[in-house]
């Protein structure tokens, strides 16, 4: 949970020529003893032109598809939906995502494709995020960034799909932030729900913040890292008894991400963050506009968020699962998992990735993609609303 920066754009000509050399290595000619080798031509590439590729790439041609990136009115503002898949009568699934103001979207093409062969996934630019941000007066929407309203945004999304594609129920998952307006839903709406699915499931901030201190802090003094020992020491207590404020998070998450609590055994996020720069659904204003939201949602949101604590709120009437990383520090793992001992639900399942921290769907693609598939899907094959020659799940 909370943001990530958006690092300056890089060389997109390094990323393509690489493979450009190494394609043509196999074709080329010895060079003559008495003249010197022509150095190699190094196309360049626009972003544009890379996009455009990224985009033909994952096109959806079936005629049963859909590929749709749209405003839709949602509680009196225009906010963008990319919904996505191969086949109309696979179930919905609504990715809400983190941050606060954190967008999956600029980031869905590198691991979301081979979803689309069995969910028509939908991702969600939030009031306040990204496209949405960008679609509306800065000024005119501060003061509706409430837990309550957000909840109510992601309920209103929820009806629109259902509506849309006479759906009886979807299945809506939360990542991080997205887990506190899930939870919110399933518990408000568990009729319109085949399950609620938490990625990095959010129960106790202040104590999930205490706790991925004291990670940060042994693994400095593990380390003998006499910066960080000396950053987080400044912090104590942390988070403690008042607010927290905003310059105190990030640099307690400086050194929590640095050693692995957000994605593991990772010194950073740039792996994934620059692969916004590449994305074919986000236009460099839509790229800019992730700064700007994330400043604008979270001094709104931040002490709300600060009190939030759902450790008795254990009822739930609609199935539940819960993909939880092992090394899961930026939200805390233990807290997720001992909470999700207590939930009484329908169906319940607690799955664990092993080799990963908070961002499981980008850590261990082919693992998160296993277990919606035997762990997800199958709600909705029990339910009936599949048809048979799409039940590839038993």
């Amino acid at each position: 949970m909370f943001p990530r920066s958006r690092f300056p754009l890089r060389a997109l000509a390094t990323i393509v020529v690489g493979y450009a050399l190494a394609g043509s290595a196999a074709h080329a000619q010895p060079a003559s003893s008495s003249t010197p080798a022509a150095a190699p031509s190094q196309p360049t590439f626009t972003r544009s032109e890379i996009t455009t590729i990224v985009a033909n790439g994952r096109r959806i041609v079936s005629p049963r598809g859909i590929e749709d990136l749209i405003p839709v009115m949602i509680n009196g503002i225009p906010q963008y939906l990319s919904i996505r898949g191969k086949d109309l009568r696979n179930p919905i699934l609504l990715f809400i995502h983190g941050g606060p103001a954190s967008p999956e979207m600029p980031l869905a093409y590198s691991f979301q494709t081979p979803w689309e062969d069995y969910f028509t996934v939908v991702e969600w630019d939030q009031r306040g995020t990204g496209k949405t941000y960008a679609a509306s007066d800065p000024s005119k929407i501060a003061g509706t960034l409430t837990i309550a309203q957000m909840t109510s945004d992601a309920t209103q999304v929820v009806q629109y799909l259902r509506k849309r594609f006479q759906k009886q129920k979807i299945f809506v998952m939360g990542h991080s932030w997205g887990t506190v307006l899930g939870t919110a839903v399933a518990h408000e709406h568990p009729e319109l729900l085949y399950a609620y699915i938490g990625v990095g499931q959010v129960v106790n901030v202040k104590r999930s913040e205490a706790l991925g201190f004291e990670f940060a802090l042994k693994s400095a003094n593990a380390e003998h890292n006499g910066q960080a020992i000396r950053d987080l020491e400044s912090l104590k207590p942390y988070p403690g008894d008042g607010p927290i404020a905003f310059k105190r998070i990030v640099l307690e998450r400086k050194w929590l991400e640095y050693y692995g609590g957000l994605t593991w055994n990772r010194r950073d996020f740039s792996y994934a963050s620059d692969a916004w720069e590449l994305s074919p659904d986000y236009s460099e204003g839509d790229l800019d506009a992730i700064g700007k939201g994330s400043e604008l949602t979270l001094n709104r949101l931040l002490p709300a968020l600060e009190s939030y604590d759902i450790g008795n709120e254990i009822d739930f009437r609609c199935p539940i699962v819960i993909f939880d990383g092992r090394h899961d520090y930026s939200v805390s793992h233990e807290l997720a998992a001992r909470w999700f001992g207590q939930v009484h639900a329908p169906f319940k399942r607690l799955v664990w990735f092993e080799d990963s921290a908070h961002e499981m769907l980008l850590e261990q693609p082919g693992r998160f993609l296993e277990h919606l598939l035997t762990d997800v899907r199958p709600i909705a094959v029990r339910a009936g609303d599949v048809a048979p020659d799409e039940q590839v799940v038993n």
